[in-house]
């Protein structure tokens, strides 16, 4: 795969603001501005990059009307890319979760909806040729360590090769038709926690102040998961999205499941934490494998996020999980490979998984679907001052 190295580009000034070249692009069910790493300003990290993405995002504010946040965590994510040196890796991709009233930037999880969009963002910007009919690369997400081998359609027009963004693939919580962004994932088990069964245990029992005990699974394969089933806290698990949204006594719970849970996953205290995310099951409604209502953490999705569903998809395999019980996954062991679709407020999401024929419980692999497309491309502006108190801090170091 041929990548290109790309110098930096300081943007362009207009008075107080200053631009900063990026593409706005929608990965599966999220969306959000890119940048190549080179183009922001070399003295922007750590604190003053957060604060250079929060104002592009237009964060904290719950409409985000000053930034290109869509007032929503789905809408309210980046991503920043570049050409990688590392043996086997092609591009690497630094994932940023925003909040739209809060001023916190995440860059500890995955987010597999942007991932789709990585190397789309990195053919428009120049960042990787492409290689023929079908472009492939290995995208390394430095937040967890994470590899996957991503393939897009990328045909020859009459100005070269484009990435082509006209399809037939439809995925749940987006509207028409379009390309597929196929991707492999290759050995996520314990992405952020230290293991697939971070506890230890397919199941765990935690008691609630004021409340019972309530039977959950704590899973990690690409995404911190808590998955507990619907009924064990009142509730269906076929709620729309809104309607879970208003209920703020499930939310409450849901937090104080989510804290302690947090603890015994070895994540320490997850208040400030998108992860992990809290997961309602319950029986398939409309023909799937599992039915789910995923928090992201502290908002119902209106599908479910790429990595929760691999992760949710794994879970149904492994004997003991609350997902097991509750899913149509009889037996596991039937072959070296297996459909999951799991079910989710706006539809369904169909993963792929592999097994070791020798422990079918064992996910080898996991491949999906996603599509992507490019939105804008162009320059968001920020403060000025940002670069100059960054570029000052530098120099008195």
């Amino acid at each position: 795969m041929q990548t290109t190295e790309k110098s930096s580009v300081p943007g362009s000034i207009r008075g107080s603001q200053l631009g900063i070249p990026c593409w706005f692009m929608r990965g599966g069910t999220s969306r959000g501005p890119f940048f190549r790493r080179a183009d922001l300003p070399a003295a922007l990290h750590g604190e003053r990059r957060d604060e250079v993405l929060l104002a592009a995002l237009g964060s904290p504010h719950p409409l985000q009307i000053d930034g290109l946040g869509g007032g929503n965590p789905l809408t309210s994510k980046v991503g920043i890319v570049d050409v990688s040196s590392r043996d086997g890796v092609d591009l690497e991709f630094q994932f940023a979760q925003l909040q739209p009233t809060s001023d916190t930037v995440d860059s500890t999880a995955n987010c597999g909806n942007m991932l789709a969009a990585v190397v789309p963002f990195a053919v428009e910007s120049g960042l990787l040729q492409p290689g023929g009919d079908t472009t492939t690369a290995r995208v390394l997400t430095l937040n967890t360590g994470m590899v996957a081998e991503i393939s897009i359609a990328t045909p020859a027009g009459d100005q070269g090769r484009f990435v082509e963004y006209g399809g037939d693939t439809r995925i749940d919580g987006v509207p028409g038709t379009a390309a597929a962004v196929t991707i492999n994932f290759l050995d996520t088990a314990g992405s952020v926690c230290a293991s697939l069964l971070p506890t230890g245990n397919a199941s765990d029992t935690v008691v609630l102040d004021g409340g019972g005990p309530v039977r959950v699974t704590c899973i990690d394969n690409g995404q911190p998961l808590v998955m507990v089933r619907a009924a064990d806290l009142g509730r269906t698990g076929y709620e729309s999205a809104a309607d879970l949204n208003r209920d703020e006594e499930l939310k409450q719970r849901l937090e104080a499941l989510r804290l302690q849970c947090g603890r015994l996953m070895g994540l320490g205290d997850v208040t400030a934490k998108n992860y992990p995310k809290m997961t309602l099951i319950a029986p398939p409604a409309h023909g799937g494998t599992i039915t789910t209502r995923s928090f992201i953490p502290h908002v119902c999705h209106e599908s479910i996020g790429v990595l929760a569903a691999v992760t949710a998809a794994t879970a149904c395999v492994i004997d003991g999980t609350v997902a097991r019980e509750v899913s149509t996954v009889a037996d596991a062991g039937a072959g070296a490979d297996l459909t999951v679709s799991v079910e989710h407020p706006s539809g369904e999401f169909t993963v792929e998984l592999g097994l070791d024929p020798q422990d079918p419980q064992h996910v080898t692999k996991s491949a999906l679907l996603r599509t992507a497309r490019l939105i804008m491309a162009g320059e968001v502006f920020v403060p000025r001052r940002l670069q100059e108190a960054a570029a000052t801090e530098e120099n008195t170091r």
